[in-house]
Parts: structure tokens; C-alpha cells; sequence
């Protein structure tokens, strides 16, 4: 869904349509349609984003192809400097890829800040490139035959990104896929493509990056069916919802091309009765709240673990703490929680709530509200007796909405959140060791936290959901990265 109304490209006296960038330079678009780019925070009108099709994709992807071979031919050494450049310049620009972030998307500007800083980071990552693409080899395998087996890279690769971290993600992708020799086209979210925009800019201006090596196409379904049918793409890497996921990993593979695709998550935190509430409470509201609950590892379900008595006293930590939190405008420092990503995304999650209410759930913190000046505000909400199908429990809700399961045991609290079909993450409170040992062996989830709220991996592992969290077998950044964005070429020979 987007955050704006679809309308006739504007005269050129409105808000400016944003361009494509295809072959190292600025290209305006085919597509005659635009959609309206709004800060959700104050409904400003900051941008009109293109509704590109077959006709720009086939542009992307042709520079792409034609700066293919001359990328593919150059070194590994040299494709790490070009690697080197890129984390300078967007390190020097941090600041202002955050603004951007905050302005486009809404997060605060400290988890917009740290959010470009995770994306520099996989740049970091993938300047180990050289040493990571080596190969391996058997020497004499048979009388004068040696083996080898060498990495090469997989073609054009595209990128298909979502709102949520919309500077972060798109680096998750583009450094290790040029690292390795691919070149590569961009497809940023449609609800706000400022930060890649801006991203390309820079780009545009580091001269050991060739033309043609990264190029950008705005749009939305049209744009990526595109790029899912385009015979010119060799892999599409995705994040976003669990159905698009699937959807995005099926019709790939029907044209032959390799796909990750990461989905959705449910993600649960276990709260011990043994937890330190200094740490628990600071987790919780971190993960279920922060980016206004807008992202793939943020806890939406709290597992109070206990006694009646014990789990009322975790919950009433949790509902005290989390009135305190003030929504508002991410680019004021005073804001705790920003704005959902639209007021439609706000419209939605009210629905979810009544609708968890209707089926008997019990609102213990209510955070609806008029929606602010732009209309996309919904404070913390934390919801306690849900039935145990509700989808409030069940399903990825994306907003600040907590939901509180109670449990007697650590043992079924992992059978509870073990029952779900997402396995992106799963969190622990616990001042017990063994509690956690058993935890991490149990626990059906690719990204385990002990005493942090978001276990977010750093660059150089994989982020590594399980189940309907992935669709694929390689995930984004660390070692599953080099796998994707390379094909195993094994030599046999002999020479006599």
C-alpha cells in the first residue's frame, strides 16, 4: 500500500517528479502516472514519485548489462577500493541521509542516524570482498588432473526494498552485489524514495563506480513485476511482507532467475520471572515501539512467564513505562515514538484493534488518538488476553501495538512461540544461564536474543530468519551474501 493518491504527472511549477538514474546519469521517466511522497509527520508534500514500468525497467536493466562485462573484467582489489569510496562519502553524508530518512519515512532522527550507520556498515563487510570471493582447489585429484573451483558473479542483479529502513536495506544489497563483480538496479520503496535518491547522487559522483554499474527505477507493482519478468535480470534480491515474498520467490524462480526474499515476522520476547526489569522493560518498549513497531525484528508479542501475580507485576512494569513514551514528530529529539509510515498504515492498525477487541482481548493501553498533523500518529497500545488465534497474536501487525501472552513456564513459552509460522526472531529475559541455554536449543528462530530487545546481527552474519520469514535459502549480508551474488564455476584439468 502507499502513503499517497495516484494522479497525472504534475507541470513542472509542482512539487518535482523524481528522475531515474540509468547509466551514471539523471533520466526522467516514461511513466505518466505519479504519486504524491508526503512527510508523514506534518502531511507535507515533499516529492511525486513515478509509477515506472516495462519501458524504464528495460533502460535499468540495459546499462546495467552494458557496464556488466567491464565491471565483471575489473579487479576484485580494485572493486573493494570503489568500496573503500562509497563507506567515505557516506559516512561524510550521514547526517544528512538521516534527515532524509526522518523527513521521508518518519523514524527519529538517533534510530534514522543509527539506521544509515548499520548500512555503511555492510559496506564495511563487503570491502572483504577480495578475500572472500577465493575459490578452493584440489591438487592431483588423478595423475597430472587438478580441480578448482572459482567464483564468478551471477549478472544483473536488482533490488526490490521496503519503506521501513529505506537507507539501510538497499545497502544491505548493492555493495556485496558489486563487490562481486554484478551489477546492479535499484527499486526502492515507492512511499519514500528520498534516501535512495539521494544515495545515487552520491554515487553518481565516485568515479571508481562506472556508469552503469548502479542505476535506480522508481515505481511500484508494475516496476516489479517488470523486473521479475525481464530477461535481462539473473537475481532479485527482496524485502518485505511474507505473501510478497512468496510471491516475489515464485515468479522468480518461474523465470528462471535465483531469489532471496525475505518476509514477514512475529517475533516473541520472553520476559522470566528472574529478568532484570531495568533491562526487560528498556528491551520491550525498544523493540515493540521504536520506528513505531515498523520493523522485522521488532517484538510484537511479550510471553509473561510465571505466576498470575508475577506476570500482572511484568505487564504493570511494561504499561507504566510505556505511557511515559511520547509520540510526535520524529525530527523533534523530545519524540520517543514517530509516525507510522501513512495515515493509511494508522486506519489499518485501528481496524486490528477493535478487531482484537471484538474477539474479547483486553486493552490494557490504549494509543489511538487523532493521528497528529499528518495524520499517521498511534501511540503505544498493549493488548493482554487475546484468544489464542487472534491476529493480534498471530499475524505481523507492523505498528506500535504489543500483545501479552501468559505462560506458566520458560518450556511453554517456547512451545507457544515456537507454534508460529515466521522464525525471523526470538528474544529472552532472564538472569539464568541455563534458562537461556535452553532457550537458544529450542527455539525456532534464526536471529535469538538474550537480554536485548532487538537482535539485530551486525553486517558480517547473515540476517537469518527461519520458516515464512524467508522465502530462499541465502540470506542478506555475511557469508550468504557472497553465495548469492556468485555461481560456483568448478575446473577440471590436465595437462600433460
Amino acid at each position: 500500500m502507499s502513503n499517497t493518491t495516484i494522479a497525472e504527472r504534475p507541470p513542472s511549477t509542482a512539487v518535482p517528479t523524481l528522475e531515474n538514474f540509468v547509466g551514471g546519469g539523471w533520466r526522467a521517466a516514461h511513466a505518466q502516472r505519479a504519486i504524491d511522497d508526503r512527510n508523514p509527520a506534518t502531511g507535507e508534500l515533499i516529492g511525486r514519485v513515478p509509477l515506472c514500468g516495462s519501458a524504464d525497467v528495460d533502460d535499468a536493466v540495459a546499462a546495467a548489462r552494458a557496464a556488466l562485462p567491464g565491471w565483471r573484467a575489473t579487479s576484485p582489489v580494485v572493486r573493494a577500493r570503489a568500496l573503500f569510496r562509497l563507506r567515505e562519502v557516506l559516512e561524510a553524508h550521514r547526517e544528512e541521509l538521516a534527515q532524509l530518512v526522518t523527513r521521508d519515512m518518519g523514524k527519529t532522527f538517533d534510530d534514522a542516524f543509527a539506521e544509515v550507520g548499520r548500512g555503511i556498515e555492510s559496506v564495511e563487510a563487503a570491502i572483504a570482498m577480495p578475500h572472500l570471493l577465493k575459490g578452493e582447489n584440489l591438487e592431483g585429484v588423478a595423475r597430472g588432473v587438478d580441480v578448482e573451483l572459482v567464483r564468478q558473479p551471477v549478472g544483473v542483479v536488482a533490488a526490490i526494498t521496503p519503506f521501513n529502513f529505506p537507507a539501510m536495506i538497499p545497502l544491505w544489497f548493492l555493495p556485496f552485489a558489486i563487490g562481486a563483480g554484478n551489477t546492479f538496479v535499484l527499486k526502492p520503496s515507492e512511499q519514500d524514495p528520498l534516501a535512495s535518491q539521494r544515495m545515487m547522487e552520491l554515487i553518481a559522483e565516485i568515479e571508481e563506480i562506472p556508469a552503469g554499474v548502479v542505476n535506480l527505477v522508481h515505481g511500484a507493482h508494475d516496476a516489479v513485476n517488470a523486473l521479475l519478468d525481464h530477461p535481462g535480470v539473473d537475481a532479485i534480491s527482496f524485502v518485505g511482507s511474507a505473501a510478497t515474498a512468496r510471491y516475489i520467490h515464485r515468479r522468480a524462480a518461474e523465470n528462471g532467475k535465483r531469489a532471496q526474499a525475505l518476509g514477514g515476522a512475529k517475533n516473541s520476547m520472553v520476559i522470566m520471572p528472574d529478568a532484570d526489569p531495568r533491562l526487560f522493560v528498556r528491551g520491550v518498549l525498544g523493540s515493540a515501539f521504536g520506528a513505531a513497531g515498523q520493523r522485522c525484528l521488532a517484538g510484537s508479542v511479550a510471553v509473561l512467564v510465571g505466576s498470575e501475580r508475577e506476570q500482572d507485576a511484568t505487564r504493570d512494569a511494561i504499561v507504566t513505562a510505556a505511557r511515559e513514551l511520547r509520540t510526535g514528530d520524529g525530527a523533534d529529539p523530545a519524540t520517543d515514538v514517530c509516525p507510522l509510515v501513512s495515515p493509511a498504515s494508522r486506519e489499518r492498525l485501528e481496524r486490528e484493534i477493535e478487531q482484537a477487541l471484538s474477539e474479547g482481548a483486553e486493552l490494557v493501553l490504549d494509543g489511538r488518538r487523532d493521528g497528529g498533523p499528518g495524520g499517521a500518529e498511534l501511540a503505544p497500545t498493549v493488548i493482554d488476553r487475546a484468544p489464542e488465534d487472534s491476529r493480534v497474536l498471530r499475524e505481523e501487525l507492523f505498528g506500535p501495538v504489543l500483545a501479552l501472552v501468559r505462560v506458566p513456564d520458560l518450556q511453554a513459552a517456547i512451545e507457544w512461540s515456537n507454534h508460529s509460522r515466521y522464525g525471523n526472531s526470538a528474544i529472552l529475559f532472564t538472569s539464568s544461564g541455563e534458562a537461556a541455554r535452553e532457550f537458544r536449543y529450542q527455539i525456532e528462530a534464526g536471529m535469538v536474543g538474550v537480554n536485548i530487545g532487538v537482535a539485530a546481527p551486525v553486517a558480517w552474519f547473515p540476517f537469518a530468519g527461519w520458516k515464512s520469514s524467508i522465502d530462499g535459502d541465502l540470506h542478506a549480508n555475511g557469508r550468504d551474501a557472497v553465495e548469492f551474488y556468485t555461481r560456483k564455476k568448478v575446473v577440471t584439468e590436465r595437462w600433460s
